[in-house]
């Protein structure tokens, strides 16, 4: 495990891959639970999800001395570009008059157990606000996009400009996200990558990433669009 925590590649990644591994956690126990009438493997979000935010936490602390998160700074402009992008997400339901997603991570299954479901919203909110902020950033912007400038990423200056990385990880980022998203999804990824490269800042990036989250849930909570989690 020491050498692991020397490992810059390790660092950048690990969180990104233990997060992916509870998404495929939850397609699986779904697909094998389909039809059993057991609430926990037919809607497994709600106990892998809560893990899935503890595992990423603990993997985010053991290797946070290892993050090069930049220039401080940039902060009024991760504020603007937070907006934005919560802008891209919802608009088009707005403009469009697309129909309600009400299908997805309900939390009011467990109204009948007010604590249980308090629980059940800071945890959402947790992930939401906090993890994906963390995870994705540090993945994206933080490693992805100097990998693709170069195998030494840690040699390539946090904001360098490439196309290949620039579009590449814009495009890339669609894909932890629905099909119904993939435009707002590449735009956002083109709005934050445009973000590190104003800033140099990666922690502007994930302040950007957890206001569109917060503004995203708020949404949420207000309308009951569960399909937007």
């Amino acid at each position: 495990m020491e050498q692991n925590a020397k490992s810059p590649l390790a660092a950048y990644v690990a969180p990104f891959a233990v997060f992916m591994g509870g998404l495929a956690l939850v397609a699986g126990v779904a697909a094998v639970g389909k039809g059993s009438g057991n609430f926990f493997l037919i809607r497994p979000e709600f106990w892998v999800y809560p893990l899935q935010t503890l595992l990423c936490g603990g993997v985010l602390v053991f290797y946070w001395r290892r993050y090069d998160f930049g220039r401080a700074g940039g902060f009024a402009l991760a504020a603007v570009a937070g907006i934005v992008a919560l802008a891209l997400w919802l608009l088009p339901q707005v403009l469009i008059g697309l129909p309600p997603r009400t299908e997805g991570f309900d939390p009011t299954v467990f109204a009948g157990d007010p604590a249980l479901y308090w629980l059940t919203v800071v945890a959402r909110f947790a992930r939401l606000v906090v993890i994906v902020p963390l995870v994705e950033e540090i993945f994206w912007r933080g490693f992805l996009m100097r990998y693709l400038i170069r195998e030494d990423f840690e040699s390539v200056a946090l904001g360098a400009f490439s196309p290949l990385s620039f579009f590449g990880v814009a495009g890339m980022f669609i894909l932890v996200h629905a099909m119904p998203d993939w435009p707002a999804a590449f735009l956002t990824g083109l709005l934050y990558n445009g973000l590190m490269v104003k800033t140099k800042s990666l922690a502007a990036c994930v302040a950007a990433h957890a206001i569109t989250n917060l503004g995203l849930g708020i949404y949420i909570m207000a309308t009951r669009q569960w399909g937007f989690w």
